[in-house]
């Protein structure tokens, strides 16, 4: 039997096969998958901003893009994970609401999406599938011995990447 283990906003939680990583909500959070298929192992942090700098009260490490992922792979690593085998998945980064002003500071779904990918990139950690964008909330389960990430979302097919 497995566990489910959930993850809130701005938290992020490793765990081995047969337990799943599930966080629901992601409006323009993206909730970001790190994993090492071989080794059985994932973490899941839900990301609600793009940059820690920007932010006086950044403490929380996992509510932002270049802070909570260096801190995800330090757990998988800690855990067990190979370095040089991570890959990742993500979901979210909608725009939910619509705005009279183009400024991107108001894009915060397409910012953190594009700063996730980044700090991705910086370690070298490629991106196999994601679903981001639109203008909806997703909710979604990463089933670890599987390496599948089930997206729902209300009004839409579920969809498994």
């Amino acid at each position: 039997m497995c566990d489910i283990f959930r993850v809130g906003m701005a938290d992020a939680k490793v765990c081995k096969a047969p337990d799943k990583l599930t966080t629901l909500g992601l409006g323009s959070c993206v909730g970001v998958v790190v994993y090492d298929e071989e080794r059985s192992i994932a973490g899941l942090a839900h990301i609600m901003l793009p940059d820690s700098n920007s932010i006086r009260q950044n403490s929380n490490k996992y509510k932002f893009a270049d802070t909570g992922i260096e801190k995800l792979v330090e757990m998988l690593i800690y855990k067990g994970a190979g370095r040089n085998n991570l890959k990742a998945k993500l979901a979210g980064g909608a725009q939910m609401f619509k705005f009279m002003s183009d400024s991107d500071s108001m894009k915060i779904g397409e910012r953190n999406v594009l700063a996730v990918q980044e700090k991705l990139a910086s370690l070298s950690i490629p991106v196999i599938s994601s679903d981001t964008g639109g203008n909806y909330g997703r909710s979604i389960e990463f089933d670890i011995a599987t390496s599948e990430l089930t997206i729902k979302a209300i009004g839409h097919e579920i969809r498994v990447i």
